[in-house]
């Protein structure tokens, strides 16, 4: 552990010597501010209150925001140890592979929990100046807080091994991007492609829901809408999120950073220095 802990210490310092940490605070608070403002709009119609509808807000925004910062900061984890011909050095010290990659994990989920910690506090607290009701929507955003932790968790992962695999961090970054466009943004698309194609058949009621549960991005944004009571302001997967048990997405959404950082460690163990 103390091994562990020194690693991560390490890669915060980096980090924060590289502007990584002022970078993600600024952005995660700066949308959701955004987000806070733009949010008031259907909360009359919709009966909630404006956190509620501000967390539905927050939650499209984390699926997009929160794998992006995390790859971002994950795709030179071992790539750029190795191009800086830093890696020899480094696993000359009495320390694991494992515990290198932990390691940096530690430290990567420790900014993205402060930055995700910020800009939801400052949401929370917009919201709760102009509406009183606010609060109700209290544990709907400690939901979605320490969901994207664990979706953010997810990618950097994601991003160890497919850095592990690369070697030099401009592939890494390619990698990197690329998995954010399939997993984000092109697995949707072709879902719903497949299921106006399939026009309410067996892919769309017994395929779909496993799919969905299949992509961390999709579980994690099924999980949260089915806590929100203002579902109807998230368009696209409103539908979904009240017909898979949260169970499910929550399972899920337990499962992928576990996944992802073992992916990762057997891909850094086949690194040669």
């Amino acid at each position: 552990m103390n091994r562990i802990l020194a690693t991560a210490a390490t890669e915060f310092r980096i980090a924060l010597r590289n502007r990584w940490v002022t970078i993600a605070v600024v952005m995660m608070a700066l949308f959701s501010l955004v987000l806070s403002a733009a949010g008031s709009a259907p909360t009359g119609a919709l009966g909630a209150d404006r956190l509620s509808v501000t967390v539905a807000s927050l939650t499209s925004l984390a699926v997009y925001l929160v794998p992006l910062v995390a790859l971002l900061m994950s795709f030179d984890a071992v790539a750029g140890e190795v191009e800086r011909g830093t890696l020899p050095l480094l696993l000359t010290y009495p320390v694991a592979r494992a515990e290198v990659l932990m390691g940096k994990l530690v430290a990567h989920v420790g900014i993205l929990a402060l930055a995700v910690g910020v800009g939801y506090a400052i949401a929370a607290i917009a919201a709760a100046v102009v509406d009183p009701r606010a609060l109700e929507g209290a544990p709907a955003l400690w939901r979605l807080m320490w969901s994207s932790v664990l979706l953010g968790a997810t990618f950097l992962g994601a991003g160890y091994a497919l850095s592990a695999v690369s070697r030099r961090p401009s592939g890494a970054a390619g990698l990197a991007i690329g998995l954010w466009l399939v997993l984000i943004v092109l697995y949707d698309l072709g879902l719903l492609a497949a299921i106006v194609a399939d026009g309410g058949g067996a892919f769309t009621t017994r395929v779909f829901p496993w799919l969905l549960l299949a992509n961390p991005a999709d579980a994690f944004r099924l999980y949260n809408l089915s806590a929100s009571e203002a579902t109807a302001a998230a368009a696209g997967l409103a539908g979904a999120a009240n017909t898979i048990p949260a169970w499910q997405a929550l399972v899920s959404i337990l499962l992928w950073p576990l996944l992802a950082l073992g992916l990762a460690i057997a891909a850094f163990r086949k690194v040669t220095p």
